[in-house]
């Protein structure tokens, strides 16, 4: 009898033990999720300040809600609102649909789709962005924006070329290579090949010209007494000029993106893919030992 009640006694142990040990196993593999790590080189940090504000798309139907528009708005509000559709004064007219803030200040910077710091390029003096997708360019100093403004690039025939390029030459009154009786105030040349640069030109409100960059009047006199051109010896680049980084695509098929602000305010923000590529850029300019010639250097005679 005790024989029996000792069996029983062993194997209802055994039992418990087995439990005990599959337990333990159960939580030792317990499968723990562990986040996703976010890349420091797709953030923009500090984030993109901008107004709190809606736009909304008018279309200024008629010639009546024309003069209502210039008499509502002074002629500097009207100058915000030209920039941010991306035209000249005399490209509105009535049917044009144009986007409008509800609250419209006189300072353009205040409808900057670039954001007023960029840690990414806080290592290069001057830098000149231009987007094409966005139809915009700004300048930076060090990583914060001074100034911004529309600009018309290369048609879908003549696209300006994207890539990290640098100032060469620049020139007050340039003749178009294209047709003579095109002058360009305040051509800054950055691709010399090519004959690609930035000057004055009518902006339509999209992508029209033969791959230069089109701006308004005092947006190219400003690149051209702010940005540097390159400094040779004989035939040779000694030192490049400032930076200009042309980067994205203009889609034709969809609602320009100054209209789409309508739908969302950060749709003209910095996608992922182009902070990622900026940063392919900056990487390229670091590494590239003629973006970091001293004024010493470039004043030693030529031997």
């Amino acid at each position: 009898m005790m024989t029996k009640i000792f069996k029983n006694t062993f194997v209802l142990i055994f039992i418990l033990s087995c439990l005990i040990a599959c337990n333990k196993e159960q939580k030792s593999t317990k499968i723990v999720e562990v986040p996703e790590k976010i890349l420091d080189t797709l953030k923009i940090d500090p984030p993109l300040e901008r107004l709190d504000v809606v736009y909304t798309i008018d279309s200024l139907k008629s010639k009546t809600a024309l003069d209502s528009f210039n008499s509502r708005y002074t002629e500097e509000q009207r100058k915000v609102i030209y920039a941010i559709n991306r035209i000249d004064k005399r490209k509105l007219w009535a049917g044009k649909e144009v986007v409008i803030p509800d609250s419209v200040s006189n300072d353009i910077m205040d409808y900057s789709p670039f954001p007023k710091k960029l840690g990414m390029v806080d290592t290069i003096p001057k830098l000149v962005l231009i987007s094409q997708r966005i139809q915009a360019f700004g300048l930076y100093e060090s990583g914060n924006l001074i100034k911004w403004g529309p600009v018309s690039s290369g048609k879908q025939s003549t696209p300006t070329p994207n890539g990290l390029h640098y100032g060469n030459y620049k020139a007050k009154r340039k003749v178009s290579s294209v047709n003579k009786d095109w002058i360009l105030p305040y051509y800054f040349n950055f691709m010399n090949f090519e004959g690609v640069g930035t000057h004055q030109y009518s902006l339509p409100g999209y992508p029209a010209s033969h791959a230069c960059v089109r701006l308004y009047m005092d947006d190219a006199n400003f690149i051209y007494d702010w940005a540097r051109m390159w400094s040779l010896e004989g035939s040779s680049i000694k030192a490049n000029g400032t930076p200009f980084i042309v980067f994205s695509a203009y889609d034709y098929k969809a609602k320009k993106p100054w209209l789409q602000l309508a739908d969302s305010v950060e749709t003209n923000d910095f996608t992922e893919d182009e902070i990622k590529l900026l940063g392919d850029y900056v990487k390229s300019y670091e590494q590239d030992p003629k973006n970091f010639v001293t004024a010493e250097e470039l004043e030693k005679p030529l031997t």
